[in-house]
């Protein structure tokens, strides 16, 4: 063994250093004892020193905790300290920056967190129900039951990780220490399968790689949480948070789009059970077919009734509820579909929609976008009449005057509409890039709607636009590019004086495939009549997104797992039941939990005119003007294969500009 005292000279990505073999190797089993012990070949400079390709920087700050057993964190990247510490096995440096690290992170999550749904526990009761026709009547305690449960027997989770993996009772104090708390990001659910050894027969364990969340859904104070074979919904009260209500029948087909409508009023339930009607009720689709469920939590214990399985006859591609209709919408080509079930009717009827492309929701009304550049619409108050005849009613409303393919639609109902429609604002986008508004005045009732104003600013298509009380938001598909514009209105109604004026551009960068983007929507998501925001999920396996208004690209927070787990899909819903509704951001996780956090009063605060804009939790810059900065984009980008990621579509020049 060489002196303790000899100088050991070193050349660190070409800066010297010059220090002693005993302050290099007084921490055991590291880079330098290996290195001098001539376990590790050396490469030396021209002057004999020994060569080490690192940052010298960094190099200098360990250095210095080597002989000093002490260390200055003064404007110092933990994290990349943390990284050369661990390359260099310098253990008792790197466990202190660790807890420093640790010291940002929380279990119980940031003052927006709101709250934490448990992965839910299989119900081995519960059987296949592919054919449908034992979905009536169906309770827990019935071989082919859903897993619905009475109110005495329901979990809950509110602001807390309390357990739901125990169906049918709340969980024990030491089911809670064992399974329950302790979720720290070091241990996280995902690895959860100790609390399954024992009652997991073969056919529910090769499903262990299918219980990552992979759709929510909320309205009013219920959510539905979609993993691939079954869904679980919750429902939110003042007194005990979220409760675990009921949850389906098993699938044997993936389930590719759920529909959730709370309040829907009597009349939609079938059979006897439920005379005194129905509080929710619940659509699954699985390729052609989609299943209709109906409930009331009014009779306990809470049934799920089947009230039937339908064909659409092409694969769904859209399931949403208009009002208590359910309603099933498909394109492909030349050839859409569109069905409906009526809720008072109990009629399921379905009809060709040529060339459908998008669509939109206005009160009773239903407006479809088409290839061929024309606006339809259905209004399902007029379903009972039309029943005899088996039609839809589908209806053109308007018809784009260079023809455009119809690729994006927003309605925004003024507060002079009423049930007549006697004024209403349509802002659509099309495939070569354009954004028109038109409008309906009260005058022009019966001649439909009129060109207001058009922007030629898109160079690619159109995939989202939205009409608002003080903003038309734009977005292309080259990486999410927003346009934005600050509209004018006199009276409620929009208005040319002054006039629409551009206010911001930015992108949403989201590197998913478009399979992922269905569940992974960047919005914007709000009411017409305030802030909306958008929701930036840059890379598919991550734990954070970015919160940002759709007005001017501000960054409103940043929302990281409190597990670590990453998110596997999100929806922003308003959900009711506390002393205030809440603007809430659910997200689902690959490790089956479902995570909550409240945007409101961020939102609130962003939207105020000389607010700054809070960057978000756990050490953010506090100067971020939008989506990630350049670091944070790269440190994200490191885990994604940017060769796999989607490209923006090829250009596609616009159509020569016709005459109105």
């Amino acid at each position: 063994m060489s002196n303790y005292q000899e100088i050991v000279n070193l050349n660190v990505g070409g800066t010297k250093f010059a220090t002693s073999w005993h302050t290099l190797t007084w921490v055991p089993d590291t880079f330098f004892t290996a290195l001098l012990s001539g376990r590790i070949p050396t490469v030396r400079d021209e002057t004999g020193a020994i060569f080490i390709d690192r940052d010298p920087k960094l190099f200098g700050l360990i250095l210095n905790f080597l002989r000093m057993h002490d260390i200055d964190l003064t404007n110092v990247n933990i994290r990349a300290l943390r990284h050369e510490c661990d390359y260099f096995g310098i253990t008792p440096l790197s466990r202190r920056l660790a807890l420093c690290d640790e010291m940002k992170h929380s279990s119980c999550g940031d003052v927006l967190f709101y709250g934490y749904l448990p992965p839910p526990q299989l119900n081995l009761s519960i059987q296949s129900n592919s054919n449908g026709r034992n979905g009536n009547n169906c309770s827990r305690k019935s071989s082919t039951a859903s897993n619905s449960e009475s109110s005495a027997n329901r979990t809950h989770s509110r602001n807390s990780s309390l357990d739901l993996r125990t169906i049918g009772r709340i969980p024990s104090q030491d089911q809670l220490s064992r399974c329950g708390r302790g979720h720290s990001r070091a241990a996280s659910l995902g690895n959860n399968t100790d609390c399954y050894k024992g009652i997991r027969p073969p056919e529910v364990n090769a499903w262990a790689d299918s219980m990552k969340v992979q759709i929510i859904k909320a309205h009013h104070n219920w959510i539905a949480v979609a993993y691939t074979h079954f869904v679980v919904g919750y429902r939110l009260t003042d007194s005990c948070g979220w409760y675990q209500m009921f949850q389906s029948p098993v699938q044997d087909s993936a389930i590719e789009r759920i529909a959730l409508n709370a309040k829907t009023g009597g009349g939609a339930s079938s059979g006897s059970n439920t005379s005194s009607g129905t509080d929710v009720m619940l659509g699954i689709a699985s390729g052609l077919l989609l299943r209709l469920w109906a409930f009331s939590t009014h009779i306990e214990p809470v049934r799920m009734n089947l009230i039937g399985t339908f064909n659409l006859g092409m694969r769904v591609e859209h399931l949403l509820f208009v009002g208590p209709q359910l309603v099933a919408l498909s394109g492909a080509g030349s050839r859409s579909k569109a069905g409906v079930w009526h809720t008072s009717t109990q009629h399921w009827q379905t009809q060709d929609v040529a060339h459908l492309t998008t669509y939109d929701t206005a009160g009773s009304f239903l407006l479809l976008g088409t290839a061929t550049g024309t606006i339809n619409y259905i209004d399902m108050q007029k379903f009972p009449l039309r029943m005899k005849d088996n039609d839809l009613l589908v209806t053109q409303l308007y018809k784009d005057p260079n023809q455009e393919p119809i690729t994006a639609i927003s309605v925004y109902l003024t507060p002079k509409t009423n049930l007549c429609g006697n004024w209403i604002e349509i802002a659509y986008g099309t495939r070569y890039g354009s954004v028109r508004v038109i409008v309906q005045h009260p005058e022009t009732v019966g001649h439909g709607p009129q060109l207001f104003q058009t922007f030629t600013v898109h160079q690619n298509p159109i995939t989202k636009v939205s009409l608002s009380e003080n903003y038309l938001v734009s977005v292309c598909s080259e990486y999410n590019h927003v346009r934005s514009w600050r509209v004018t209105r006199f009276r409620g109604m929009i208005s040319t004086q002054p006039g629409t004026t551009p206010n911001a551009a930015f992108k949403v960068l989201a590197l998913e495939a478009p399979t992922a983007q269905a569940h992974n929507d960047c919005g914007p998501y709000g009411e017409q009549d305030e802030e909306q925001i958008f929701i930036q999920k840059i890379v598919p396996d991550t734990d954070t997104l970015y919160v940002r208004l759709a007005s001017n690209g501000k960054r409103v927070c940043t929302i990281r797992s409190v597990d670590g787990s990453a998110v596997s899909c999100f929806v922003v819903a308003e959900c009711e039941g506390a002393l205030r509704p809440r603007r809430l951001l659910l997200c689902g996780h690959r490790s089956g939990a479902t995570q909550m956090w409240d945007l409101t009063a961020p939102i609130d605060k962003a939207a105020k005119p000389g607010q700054a804009v809070a960057a978000g939790g756990e050490g953010e810059d506090d100067e971020a003007e939008g989506g990630p900065s350049p670091d944070e984009l790269v440190r994200l980008l490191s885990a994604c294969d940017l060769d796999a990621a989607p490209a923006p579509p090829p250009y596609d020049p616009p159509r020569p500009l016709q005459a109105p």
